[in-house]
Parts: structure tokens; sequence; C-alpha cells
């Protein structure tokens, strides 16, 4: 007799669906193929534990299951649940008519409780894509798959709802979100302020058109001087996520298993902050089977490096590639995976391995070549990269003790939304560029002209400074963004200047 059960694999940030046919005929054995991973080939034990324990068995017969399609690899323990209900419904204990309707994944403990799954999101909506009645899973997972319009969510806490479903007809009751209404009361939520932060003007001012124009952003000061707490803060000024990208973020988070259990749906830009330790494949992605790394988690959001030289070269390096493309592509033997990886880059660090800058009023002196040495961790094309270089100074006792309220993180925020409004309109008819930071060459000649004078001092700029081409692009993408933010259709000659001076670690004389 043969069944055939629906499953999902996910590969990437995209699922596919799996046919799991079982086959039961006279003889012994169990055998499992369709290249399943270990975990999948130890599920024979913990199905017959668990269907053992509610009254069931797994029957003495021949047992040929096929994991379909045969030539994709499958890993992970989520196939349990729809292993042993094609077992169940293949040995005719229990009666299965309408199988064919649902995708049925979970993973069962021994005594037959489901335990949660990675990648709840990709497989809903690969479910409904292919036109099934509903999808099956365990009850952690259900507010997360029941983001997907159009697609009946059950959410089960043991076996025996799933066989009682099927063999009896008792309802299981369906999990239905209001997605649009949680969406909207979450997105406006911020912990952090910049209205907390004393002093600080210019750079909140340079964090401003950094969130405006999505551009990346390095902190340069001494410790203390409030580079980590305004970098946290910088998701509070960007505009709130639409529910595509939310929707795009929150695949990437389910892939790993770190989405929010109780609206299902990430309504918040990401903030990653890795640890200097971190190696060149857990920043990026990567290992046998790739899973997303550090920079694809902050997708649509902000991924902040602190004490940007301890990292070592070999993980910064491989960051180059993924700045530009906004997306990292990870090749294996069999297959390539390629997750989206556009977000803002925000780095911190010390002016020198002291922790100062190089003048008299610093309690610890660092030689010019000591200080040479530690910059030189950080390579050109990696600084190019970053369009923001800016210096952070300590913030004197006087500010710190004014009682008189500074600007919020709302005030900021609507500037930013209005700079990011004109972007979107600009940009209209690009897929691919939606705001400054994104624009490639064509855009920079189409969007950034430039007025004689304008010119004039960007030329100078470029030679005093000995300028690469793509520090040239960067500068012109601020200064389009800083007009932006005065609403002005042309760059003027104060937009340049301000975007000349965010180039802090071009100039020459900077160590002292």
């Amino acid at each position: 007799m043969l069944k055939k059960v629906y499953g999902s694999a996910v590969f990437g940030i995209e699922a596919t669906t799996i046919t799991v046919e079982v086959n039961i005929a006279n003889g012994i054995g169990y055998h499992l193929v369709g290249l399943p991973d270990n975990a999948i080939r130890e599920s024979n034990f913990r199905i017959a534990a668990a269907l053992q324990n509610n009254g069931y068995k797994i029957p003495g017969k021949k047992i040929i299951i096929n994991m379909s399609p045969a030539d994709l690899r499958k890993e992970g323990s989520a196939y349990d649940l729809t292993l042993a209900i094609g077992i169940l419904a293949c040995s005719s204990q229990i009666r299965a008519d309408d199988l064919g309707d649902y995708v049925i994944m979970g993973e069962l403990s021994l005594d037959g409780q489901l335990q949660p799954i990675k990648g709840v999101l990709p497989i809903a909506i690969k479910a409904s894509e292919a036109g099934f009645k509903g999808i099956i899973l365990p009850e952690q997972n259900a507010n997360e798959a029941a983001v997907v319009n159009d697609l009946d969510v059950y959410g089960v806490t043991n076996i025996n709802q799933v066989i009682a479903y099927f063999d009896k007809g008792e309802p299981i009751p369906p999990t239905q979100l209001d997605i649009e209404a949680i969406f909207m009361n979450e997105i406006n939520r911020s912990e952090l302020d910049f209205s907390e932060v004393r002093g600080q003007e210019g750079i909140k001012r340079c964090m401003e058109i950094a969130a405006a124009g999505g551009h990346n952003i390095i902190l340069i000061g001494p410790p203390g001087a409030g580079k980590t707490m305004l970098a946290k803060r910088l998701p509070s000024i960007l505009p709130p996520m639409t529910i595509h990208e939310a929707l795009e973020t929150t695949k990437i988070h389910s892939v790993v298993g770190q989405t929010c259990s109780d609206s299902g749906l990430m309504t918040h830009r990401p903030f990653r902050s890795p640890h200097h330790t971190i190696s060149d494949v857990a920043l990026v992605g990567g290992g046998s089977y790739p899973q997303p790394g550090e920079i694809s988690l902050a997708h649509n959001g902000v991924l902040f490096l602190d004490e940007l030289p301890e990292f070592k070269r070999t993980v910064l390096e491989v960051m180059r590639q993924p700045l530009e493309d906004r997306e990292v592509t990870i090749s294996r033997a069999k297959f390539t995976v390629t997750y989206p990886a556009s977000f803002m880059l925000v780095a911190s660090m010390n002016p020198s391995p002291g922790g100062y800058f190089n003048d008299s009023d610093s309690p610890f002196k660092s030689s010019v070549a000591e200080m040479q040495r530690y910059l030189s961790k950080l390579s050109g094309p990696l600084l190019d990269r970053i369009d923001i270089h800016i210096e952070v100074t300590p913030v004197p006792f006087e500010k710190l003790t004014e009682i008189t309220p500074t600007e919020s993180s709302d005030a900021i925020r609507e500037r930013v939304i209005s700079a990011r409004q004109l972007q979107s309109n600009r940009f209209s008819e690009f897929n691919s560029v939606h705001y400054n930071a994104q624009m490639g060459p064509k855009q920079i000649k189409d969007f950034c002209r430039l007025t004689s004078s304008s010119q004039g001092l960007l030329k100078q700029a470029m030679n005093k400074l000995n300028l690469s081409a793509r520090a040239y692009d960067r500068i012109l993408k601020v200064s389009r963004t800083i007009a932006d933010l005065d609403n002005s259709e042309l760059i003027q000659d104060a937009h340049i200047a301000e975007a000349i001076q965010y180039r802090s670690l071009d100039r020459e004389g900077w160590l002292g």
C-alpha cells in the first residue's frame, strides 16, 4: 500500500515542497531514501517511541520511505511528524483521506509532544503558493505561519491531536492573526531614544544623514565618548519597515529559528552586534550546509561592529563584496545559496592603541608608528565602502549636566522619512535602488550633478586628500542625501563641503 504525505525543505530563504512516499509491503526492514541527513535517519527511533507511548506502533513489515525529489538533500528533525503520519495512514491504523491537502511538519519527542522547528515562514509561503489547504505544525510556530494569507494554520501540541483530526474529524482551531493591526501597533515602538544622548549634536547630525540615505558610517573616538550609545539608537530614527521588508527579514530569521513567537512577524529593524572574535563564516554565512550569517540577519537593519580594528582582518575583508552587492552567495559542490544582505554598517573604533587621539591632552600617548600599525588593520578598500567617517569627542561636564531636553528620535525620524520619500520617488523606475546609498554609476551621473563651483571644490579635495574613485562616489551620494534633508533639488557648495568633512580617515595628517 502506498501513501503520500507532504512536507517542505528550506534552501536559503526559499522552500521546496517535499513529497514523502510511504510504501508498506510483505517482508521486514525500514528503508529511508531520498538523501536524508543523520537527523532524519534517526527519526525512526523517535517515531517508534512516540507511537508506542500513544497506543500505536510501527508495523513489522517492509517499510520503504522515499523523500522526493530524491536528488535534493534534506536535513533536520522537522520531518518526524510527516513520516509518522505517513506510516500510520499507510498501515491503515488511521483513516486519512484528505492527507494530500496539508503540509505536515514537526519534531517529535518520545512521548508524542511536538517541538518547534525552523524555517516556518518560507514553508508556509510555499504551501500557500502550491495551493495546499492548510499546514499542520507545532503550536510554538503557529503565529509565524499565520502571517501568510489564504492558508489555514493548525498549531498542535502532540501527535494525538493530528491523529484525531484526520481519523475522527476532531477539529483543531486554526490560528488567526490580524497582521496589519499587529504591524501598525509595533512599528513605531522603540526602547531607546536620541533624547537620552547629551551633547554630540554634530554626531547626531551625521547619524541623521546616514539614516536618511542608508549610508555606512564609522565613529572614531576615545572610550566613553558615546559611540556605542549613539549606534544603538540609530534604528530608532530609521524609517518604519514596510510589510514586504518585514516578511523578507522574518524569513531570514525564521531559517535560523530567531523569530518572535508572539506575533510571528518582525516589526522592528534588526540590530546585530557580533563580538570581535566572530569568524568569517559566522559573519557572512556558510558551513557545510549553509546558514545565514550576521550580515544577512542584519538585512533591512543595522550591523554594528564595535572596536572595528579588533576584528580579524580576514573577517572584515569578506564583507567587501556584500557591502557592494547587498547579497552574499555561498557556493558548494552541489548547490549555491544566495542570502540578501542589504544592511547599514555602523562601526566604531578608538583612534589609537591607547584609546585616545594623538594630542597633548591625551592621558595615553601612542607613537605615529603605533597608530599606523593599529589603523593598518583596516584596508583602504573597506574604508572606501564606508561613506561617513566622523570623529567623536568626549562630552564636556556642562553638557552632561544640562536639564534642557534634547531632540527626540521621533523628530529626527520625521525628517529622515521625508528625505527617504524624496528618494523613493526619484528612484521609482529602478527596481534595485530605493535610497541614495544604493545608487550606481548611472544614478550618480543623473541625480548628482554639480555646479561649476562645487565641482571645483570637490576636485580640490580629491587632489589634496588623494581620494579614490570610490570615495568620490561616496561623497556625491552623501551630498545628495544632505541636499534631500534640505529639500533641495540641486547639490549646493555647502552640501559638498559638509560631505567632504565626513571623510576623517582620508585626511592627511590625521595621525598627528
